[in-house]
């Protein structure tokens, strides 16, 4: 751990509508990934006491809460998007200091954040439910969605703006409080998004926010006997975790976990055109996006024209500091970050594979004090290959030639992964058994692997668990169904 040093703006938690300080006099400085000599600011280390006294003020405010008419809580929605809009280069700089994602790349995130919740908001007036006709005379049969109560929302820091407002609008707008625990390495875009909640007027209590580590923070957070929810986006091995610790309250989750996503290119007519998409989605935010494409699964005959088409474009990027508008790739977010994608390059290189780019540290003068790290693609790179099952979650792109589609479909499921996948082809039959085959959430043919906000996002295997986030489908785990019998005429 670095040094605490002295002069750095201090945060707090909030809670029941207060900005307070932890429990704990302990405290954590992040650091910004591009240039570490800069310190982004301090943070609590909260602890289960913090984590009571959240919970504790989000289920008081849920009694209120959950009697606000559904187009009344998106009025106060519609208030923060606009304070949103208006603050997103603010937010976008924050992101670009504590998590390295390029200034223009995050600033887009925040704009997407600003798109996707006025559809989430429009929700309110779609929180629908049912009715059938009954097997008795004078008996109306119906269904109404109601509140779950109390979510814990616990985000990544890959997306630090957009994730947190994919589970904190929704639960409000479903009648839901919310207990909201941040990445202990992003949490100033927390803060921001917490101050400008607050600004919309929200009332006490419907959204706390918590610093500090999973261990403390998380663990106390998912075990509570009033927390009825739990949506976490992160790493598979965390999310088992939460799973576990969840269904000894038969708590509701919604696990997003991570992603090794194909790519299959076969009988593709644009090589060219298919290496943009798949370099696009493989190198944004430094590879650490779970959707990002990391495994190229292409025909014989087409993989050396594109593996070269692949290799110029990589050539251009620009890498750097995220505050510099020339720069497409920042850094990764830590050095743990940085010692994992060594390790799995190690890997490659130990098991036969060939680094054809990259698969290095970046060092000197304007690298000296940030985790850079090469784009780097791997060639010659077989199935049962570490890197071609691990989730490495860097810049780093493996390659692995096959004869057939239909070895094509087998080594794309060949994961414990099934988030997203990807294929380009022209022809359509191939396309069709495709999508029926693949074992994956979300299918893209002829495109990268980009995701809409109002269409519904998950995955299978162990890529997720529960209702699918986003879109219509975030209702199925926000709200319970309760079914009415209702006599009116004897």
């Amino acid at each position: 751990m670095q040094a605490i040093r002295a002069n750095v703006k201090i945060y707090k938690n909030f809670i029941n509508g207060e900005w307070v300080d932890a429990s704990s006099k302990e405290v954590y400085q992040v650091y910004n990934p591009a240039n570490t000599d800069e310190t982004v600011g301090e943070f609590p280390l909260s602890t289960e006491e913090d984590v009571e006294k959240a919970v504790q003020a989000a289920h008081k405010a849920f009694e209120e809460w959950r009697k606000v008419p559904a187009s009344e809580r998106a009025e106060y929605i519609y208030r923060f998007i606009e304070l949103l809009d208006r603050n997103k280069g603010l937010l976008g700089e924050a992101l670009c200091r504590e998590q390295g994602k390029p200034l223009k790349e995050a600033v887009t995130e925040a704009i997407r954040g600003v798109k996707e919740m006025r559809y989430v908001a429009g929700e309110a007036a779609r929180l629908d439910g049912i009715t059938l006709p009954s097997d008795r005379k004078g008996v109306l049969n119906l269904t109404v969605r109601v509140p779950i109560g109390v979510v814990a929302a616990i985000t990544p820091w890959n997306f630090p703006v957009l994730t947190p407002l994919r589970k904190i609008v929704p639960a409000l707008i479903a009648g839901c409080t919310v207990v909201f625990k941040p990445a202990t390495n992003t949490p100033l875009t927390a803060v921001l998004l917490i101050e400008l909640l607050e600004k919309a007027g929200l009332p006490a209590g419907t959204v706390n926010l918590v610093v500090g580590k999973g261990r403390k923070v998380g663990d106390a957070l998912v075990g509570h006997p009033l927390v009825k929810g739990v949506s976490f986006t992160g790493s598979t091995q965390v999310g088992r975790s939460i799973y576990q610790t969840a269904a000894k309250n038969f708590t509701k989750v919604q696990l997003e976990l991570g992603g090794k996503n194909p790519v299959v290119v076969a009988e593709y007519g644009d090589l060219e055109g298919a290496a943009d998409h798949i370099v696009g989605s493989a190198y944004a935010n430094a590879g650490q996006r779970c959707t990002a494409i990391s495994r190229v699964i292409v025909l014989e005959k087409h993989a050396d024209q594109l593996e070269q088409y692949i290799l110029n474009k990589v050539k251009q990027y620009k890498v750097g500091n995220g505050m510099n508008p020339e720069t497409q790739i920042g850094p990764v977010v830590s050095q743990d970050a940085l010692n994992t994608i060594m390790e799995y390059i190690e890997s490659a290189k130990e098991e036969g594979a060939t680094i054809a780019l990259g698969g290095n540290r970046l060092t000197g003068e304007e690298f000296q004090k940030g985790y850079f790290f090469e784009p780097t693609l791997i060639t010659n790179v077989t199935p049962e290959m570490r890197v071609a099952k691990e989730e490495i979650f860097g810049p780093v792109l493996v390659v692995i030639r096959v004869n057939s589609f239909e070895e094509a479909v087998q080594v794309s499921n060949n994961t414990e992964y099934g988030l997203t996948a990807s294929i380009f082809t022209d022809r359509m039959d191939w396309a069709h058994a495709y999508v029926d085959e693949v074992e994956s959430g979300m299918v893209h043919i002829n495109n990268g692997t980009i995701s809409e906000g109002h269409m519904p996002f998950g995955g299978v295997k162990n890529s997720g668990v529960g209702p699918y986030s986003i879109g219509g489908t975030n209702k199925d785990f926000y709200t319970e169904l309760k079914v009415v019998y209702l006599q009116y005429k004897q």
